[in-house]
């Protein structure tokens, strides 16, 4: 499985971000800007509240495992491998969420004048930082699961033997 890349999340992020803005720009330009949702913030916080405890439980028992102390409780390689994946996809999704955000977060900073605008760059903010910290989270996952890289085979690690 081939590892995410923090450039080609902050791409990602960026593209969107882009993207987000003019859209938002086009869209405000017709009166029918939609709000930003509150439970944003929220519902990208618990994801990566998810993501952190998945991290720090399978670090901890990884240590345990490779201790050998005992009564550890063993990894599951496929549980393993699932949690990457979980981790992965929350990364991508995440970046995209990331960059809509900014980008509507970006536009509404030049309505602050507007009350109702203000609360929405507020909850453009929030869901920003909240998905950077899924990203964070999520890329942390990914290493956590990581196999140590094998030093010992003189074939190296990029070759296969079928």
């Amino acid at each position: 499985m081939k590892l995410l890349r923090l450039r080609l999340l902050v791409g990602i992020t960026a593209a969107t971000t882009a993207l987000s803005w003019a859209g938002a720009k086009l869209w405000a330009s017709l009166d029918t800007l939609p709000a930003v949702p509150g439970a944003a913030p929220v519902v990208l916080a618990a994801v990566a509240a998810i993501l952190l405890a998945t991290a720090i439980s399978l670090r901890s028992r990884l240590k345990a495992a490779r201790e050998r102390q005992p009564g550890a409780k063993g990894v599951d390689p496929l549980g393993a491998a699932r949690a990457v994946v979980l981790a992965q996809a929350s990364a991508l999704v995440s970046a995209v969420v990331t960059g809509i955000y900014a980008g509507a977060g970006i536009y509404l900073l030049g309505e602050l004048d507007v009350p109702a605008r203000q609360d929405q760059a507020v909850t453009a903010g929030f869901s920003v930082l909240a998905g950077v910290a899924v990203i964070a989270a999520a890329l942390w996952l990914q290493h956590v699961c990581k196999l140590p890289e094998d030093h010992d085979d003189p074939s190296g690690p990029a070759t296969s033997h079928r």
